[in-house]
Parts: structure tokens; sequence; C-alpha cells
């Protein structure tokens, strides 16, 4: 079963290994990323604020669809952390079931606006959000789990 879906530039950090796994419960990890499935030294690291007692996997973006496709996951109550918003509406192009996606924080980009409270999007991600927005997901910016949300309206 899927908690939460949250975009976090940053990954894995006290808040998210902490606070939000806390908060909703969650006994596996998922970190869905291309480039970090594939480097050993990121997930090392990554691995350092994991939890105890919570599984982590790092898994590419369409293995990740792939897994929860097939039911592998069913048994865990799961939290997903994807790094971009990008990557979130690829997740979602992938695996439609996703109605909810906790947009925490995104990377500052130059050509970035300000949407939220360490929420930035350039103009390109500002189209991926209003898609994800059209596709029936439900975005809300807030940081950690006692922050109040806002939904994103675009």
């Amino acid at each position: 079963m899927i908690k939460l879906v949250r975009i976090d530039h940053r990954l894995m950090h006290g808040q998210v290994a902490f606070a939000w796994t806390n908060f909703i419960g969650a006994d596996c990890i998922l970190i869905a990323n291309d480039a970090v499935a594939g480097d050993e030294f990121r997930k090392s690291t990554l691995r350092l604020a994991k939890p105890a007692g919570v599984k982590l996997v790092f898994k590419t973006i369409d293995d990740s669809i792939k897994s929860l496709g097939s039911g592998v996951t069913d048994s865990y109550k799961l939290f997903i952390i994807l790094e971009t918003i990008h990557d979130a509406l690829r997740f979602i192009e992938g695996y439609p079931e996703i109605k909810f996606i906790n947009l925490g924080l995104s990377r500052k980009q130059e050509s970035s606006v300000t949407i939220g409270k360490a929420v930035y999007a350039t103009p390109e991600e500002m189209e991926e959000l209003k898609t994800m927005i059209s596709l029936g997901v439900e975005i809300e910016m807030r940081q950690g789990p006692k922050d109040p949300g806002t939904v994103l309206k675009l």
C-alpha cells in the first residue's frame, strides 16, 4: 500500500527519514531515481539516514513502476520519494493510480520561480505540474508533516 509519494530534491534526510516515515507509518522507503539506482556511493550515503526497522530500496523510475504494477510491493506500507517534478510526472504517467503527491522541496534553478516555501519551478516544471493536475493528481506543498499544507492551484 502506498502511504505517500513525495518530491524532495534531497531524497533522504532527517525530516524525510524520521518525521515523515513515522507520521505515515511507512515500513519501506522506495527511492525512485535513475541516477541513484546505479550509483553505489550515493546509495551508501543515503543509507546513513535510514530509520531502524524500515526497509530502504533504490530502483529506477521504470523499475519502480514495474514493481508496483506486479504487486510485489503490496505487503509494504510504502513511502516513495522522487527527486524532481519531471521524475514525478514520468512516475505518474507510468503508474496512473497515484492521485496525490506531496511536493516538499525542489531545487532552485536559474529560470525557476518560487511557488511555495522552499518550492521552486522552472517554466517547464510548471507545465509538468499542470499536466499532473490535469491527470487528476492533487499536489500538496508541505515540507514537514506538522506544517500546514497548501494544495497547488495552477
